[in-house]
């Protein structure tokens, strides 16, 4: 009560916001296998998906064909969407993701169903996750594609060194 109030000059001016804003969902489609769960947790109802599947031949000769669902539609009534985040943290291939975009605003409510092709521009703008704590430990799966690399490194020069060797007794 005893400092003026300020008044931010918006849209002029863009607020700055906290990294891991909540604003809008990005949809990172490659992740997506179709399994329905945002969508099905989802308390609003506000996502739509369509898919059909698709039969993928063996990868070995004499195995058996696949079949493995494509995305045909994902879009998101932000009409209806309360924010709640469950469609997130629900995801297991982390195929969705908080954006900070929040300037979507539209004159009629029906083009507020955004559809995947705007849910992957939004993807675009998530921000890098915070890194991690230096003092934690590595995870155990780094530690053993790092190990892996390594063998397979030595593997390598060991067989060019035997190679020189090779070179060199018969020159």
């Amino acid at each position: 009560m005893t400092r003026r109030a300020h008044t931010a000059q918006y849209p002029d001016v863009q607020p700055e916001l906290p990294p891991r804003t909540r604003g809008v969902i990005g949809l990172f489609e490659e992740n997506c296998t179709v399994c329905m769960l945002c969508a099905r947790e989802c308390p609003d109802w506000c996502i739509y998906i369509d898919s059909h599947k698709e039969t993928v031949p063996p990868a070995a000769p004499g195995g058996r064909e696949r079949s493995r669902n494509v995305l045909d539609r994902f879009a998101i009534d932000f009409s209806l969407c309360m924010y709640c985040g469950i469609c997130i943290e629900v995801c297991p291939f982390d195929a969705l993701f908080w954006s900070p975009e929040f300037e979507y605003a539209e004159t009629d409510i029906q083009d507020l169903v955004h559809e995947r092709d705007k849910l992957r521009e939004w993807m675009w703008t998530v921000p890098e996750p915070p890194a991690l704590d230096p003092a934690a430990e590595e995870p155990k799966e780094i530690a053993a594609a790092r190990k892996t690399a390594e063998k397979l490194a030595a593997q390598a020069e060991q067989e060019a060194q035997e190679t020189r060797e090779k070179k060199e007794g018969d020159a």
